[in-house]
């Protein structure tokens, strides 16, 4: 059995076109959706205010306040009564301090001030008496017998620790020492490479004799000194 079909009844004939339409009514519908404005209603009221006037109005005037009259001031006596003083007051007297030529003037003896010693080191090369080294009393040139006789006590009394010599250490020490205003030795002070050296020397310089003390304008001061000491390995 064949099935029957009308050749009128296409559906698809005008499918584009009808497309076409639609689109376009809903784009003007879309439009018109955007474009579409509302405004709020408005009144017409009376924005005027019924404003009576107040400058009709009387105003009653303030009383006047009656402040009362000051008192009168009090009379004046008639008689004017004068008492004396019953008590006389000495008065003071304030006497010049200024002499005159009558006066004699006494004379204040001169105030004697004791001079304070103070504890002035004065270095070896620019005293005035040099320390005397015992052994150099009777020399002319007491700062050259000092010097020698130093060199001598330390050839003395020289010795050149084992223990330095072991490790080969070698060098100079640099002493510093101070004769007291007693003519003692004191404030030894050592630098050199190594310790066993410096205490060496210190006890070389220790050994040193007491001395007749310096003196720098007649008085017995300290003196600091500085010799060098060479450790020298043969």
């Amino acid at each position: 059995m064949e099935p029957k079909k009308n050749p009128k009844a296409d559906l698809t004939k005008n499918s584009s076109l009808y497309f076409v339409i639609g689109l376009f009514a809903v784009m003007l519908f879309t439009y018109v959706a955007f474009e579409w404005k509302t405004y709020d209603e408005v009144n017409d009221y009376d924005i005027s205010m019924n404003v009576d006037d107040l400058l009709d109005e009387e105003v009653p005037m303030t009383e006047q306040i009656k402040t009362p009259p000051p008192p009168p001031p009090p009379a004046a006596p008639e008689i004017i009564e004068v008492v004396e003083d019953e008590e006389e007051v000495e008065e003071t007297v304030i006497e010049s301090t200024e002499t005159s030529q009558e006066e004699e003037i006494v004379e204040v003896e001169d105030v004697v001030v004791d001079e304070i010693e103070e504890d002035v080191d004065v270095p070896f090369a620019v005293i005035e008496d040099v320390p005397v080294f015992p052994g150099c009393e009777s020399e002319s040139d007491k700062r050259a017998c000092f010097n020698k006789m130093i060199q001598k006590h330390i050839g003395k009394n020289f010795r050149y620790p084992e223990i330095a010599q072991e490790m080969g250490v070698q060098g100079r020490v640099s002493v510093m020492f101070v004769i007291q205003k007693d003519g003692s030795i004191g404030n030894v002070r050592m630098r050199g490479p190594d310790k066993n050296l410096e205490a060496e020397a210190a006890r070389i310089i220790s050994k040193l004799p007491k001395m007749t003390p310096g003196k720098q304008r007649g008085r017995a001061v300290r003196v600091p000194f500085s010799i060098p000491i060479n450790f020298k390995l043969q």
